[in-house]
C-alpha cells in the first residue's frame, strides 16, 4: 500500500454498542497504518444485518462515495469480510483505488511482513485461497464478447475457468511444497527430544517478542506494529540450572482469516506441542478482556485449548484508569479500577496463575523468571526423575 488516505466502514448491529464498533475501527485503522496507508475518516451504520448485495445501505454508500471523490481517498476498507458480489457492487459505486475488506487487509500485511521463503509460501497459499471464490466477475468487462447463438459460453466464462484452473494448480503446488517443509520442521521438533517447551501466545502487538528477548537474551525483531513476527522463533533458555525451549509465535487478532490459520498450521504446531502456554496480555488496552477471549477461541480452533496457561499481563507502565466518583449512581466499571485493584481481581480468580509486568521497563521480570523456573522444574523433574539438572 502506498501512503495514501484510507477510510473505514463498519456496521453496528442490533443491540451492539456503537463505542465497541468504533474501537474495532480503531484497530482497523492501526492495521491500515501497518500496511502503509494514512487513516482518514470512519463511517458506521446501524443495521439489523449487512445488506446482501452491498454490505451497507445504498444511501450510506452514496455518501461514502461522494466523500471519497471530494477528499481524494485511495482505499475504502470494510471491517468485515465482503463476499465477491458485495465487493463488485461496492466498487461500481465507490470510485477509489481499491475496496478492501478486513481479511484482504490482514493478508496484505502478512505479505509485506513475510521474510523467509516458508512464510512467503504460507501467505501466498492464504491469498490464493482467499482469491479463488472471488474470481467470478473479474472478467465482466468481457460480457459483451459472449456469443449470441444460443450458447452459454463465451470469452469471459472461458477466462474465468482458465483463472480458476491456474489458481487451483498453484494452490496444489504450494501445499506440496509446504508439506515438505512441514516434515522438515516436524523432524527438527522431534530432534529436540523431550525438552520442556514453552510458547508465547497472545493478541498481536502485546509485547511477546520483547519478552522473548528478555528471557532468551536474544534479538528477535520487536516493533510497535501489528504482526511484527510471522516466523516462529525458538530459543533454548536456561533459568538457574533448568533448560527449556521458548518459542515466539505469530500474534492472533479478532477475525483472524481462516485462510491464514490453515496456511500457518505448521507454524502453530509449536503452540500445540508446548507444555505450557505463556499468554501475554496488553493490560493497558481498554478491550484487553475481549482480546483474551479472542486468543482463547483461536487456541481452541487450533487444538490447544487444554494446555496449562500462565498469563503475563504486560505494559503496566502504560496502564491508566478513570477516577471513580464515589457519589456516582453508575456502578464502578473495569475502566475505574486502579492497577492494584485489577491485580487483586485477577489474582483472586481460581486457576488463573498470572503476573503483572512491564517488559519495556523490565518491571517484574525477575519474578517472571522465578515463576517459569518453578513451572519448568516441576515438569522437568517428572520427565527426568534421576537428572540433577547438571548441564
Amino acid at each position: 500500500m502506498a501512503e495514501e488516505k484510507a477510510i473505514f466502514i463498519g456496521i453496528a448491529r442490533q443491540g451492539e454498542d456503537e463505542r465497541k464498533v468504533a474501537e474495532y475501527l480503531d484497530e482497523l485503522a492501526f492495521l491500515a497504518e501497518t500496511a502503509g496507508a494514512v487513516p482518514d475518516r470512519r463511517f458506521i451504520q446501524k443495521v439489523d444485518k449487512p445488506e446482501k448485495s452491498t454490505y451497507i445501505r445504498s444511501g450510506k454508500l452514496e455518501e461514502i462515495a461522494q466523500y471519497c471523490e471530494d477528499n481524494g481517498i485511495a482505499y475504502a476498507i470494510f471491517d468485515d469480510e465482503l463476499t465477491g458480489m458485495q465487493q463488485r457492487n461496492i466498487e461500481k459505486i465507490i470510485k477509489c483505488s481499491a475496496v478492501i475488506d478486513r481479511t484482504g487487509l490482514i493478508l496484505e500485511i502478512f505479505a509485506q511482513r513475510a521474510k523467509t521463503s516458508y512464510a512467503k509460501m504460507q501467505v501466498e497459499l492464504a491469498r490464493y485461497n482467499y482469491m479463488l471464490p472471488r474470481l467470478a466477475g473479474m472478467w465482466t468487462h468481457l460480457e459483451r464478447q459472449r456469443g449470441g447463438h444460443g450458447t452459454r459460453g463465451g470469452m469471459g466464462e472461458t477466462q474465468i475457468e482458465i483463472d480458476r484452473r491456474i489458481v487451483k494448480e498453484r494452490i496444489t503446488r504450494l501445499k506440496e511444497q509446504l508439506k515438505k517443509v512441514d516434515r522438515q520442521m516436524a523432524t527438527q521438533r522431534s530432534n529436540r527430544g523431550r525438552m520442556v517447551r514453552l510458547a508465547l501466545v497472545g493478541y498481536t502487538n502485546v509485547g511477546k517478542s520483547t519478552i522473548m528477548n528478555l528471557l532468551a537474551k536474544s534479538d528477535v525483531f520487536a516493533e510497535n506494529k501489528l504482526f511484527a513476527t510471522l516466523d516462529t522463533t525458538v530459543r533454548k533458555v536456561v533459568v538457574e540450572n533448568v533448560p527449556f525451549l521458548l518459542s515466539d509465535t505469530v500474534g492472533f487478532i479478532r477475525k483472524l482469516p481462516t485462510q491464514l490459520i490453515e496456511a500457518f498450521k505448521s507454524t502453530l504446531d509449536e503452540v500445540r506441542e508446548a507444555d505450557i502456554l505463556l499468554h501475554v496480555v496488553d493490560i493497558s488496552h481498554g478491550g484487553f478482556e475481549e482480546q483474551i477471549a479472542v486468543v482463547e477461541r483461536t487456541l481452541s480452533d487450533i487444538g490447544a485449548k487444554n494446555k496449562p496457561v500462565y498469563v503475563i499481563f504486560n505494559k503496566t507502565d502504560a496502564y491508566s484508569y478513570d477516577e471513580y466518583d464515589e457519589f456516582s449512581l453508575e456502578p464502578k466499571g473495569k475502566e475505574n479500577y486502579t492497577l492494584e485493584e485489577l491485580k487483586n481481581s485477577w489474582i483472586a480468580k481460581e486457576n488463573t496463575p498470572c503476573i503483572f509486568i512491564s517488559a519495556k521497563q523490565r518491571t517484574g521480570i525477575e519474578k517472571l523468571r522465578n515463576d517459569i523456573y518453578k513451572m519448568v522444574s516441576e515438569i522437568h523433574a517428572g520427565r527426568y526423575p534421576f537428572n540433577n539438572f547438571l548441564y
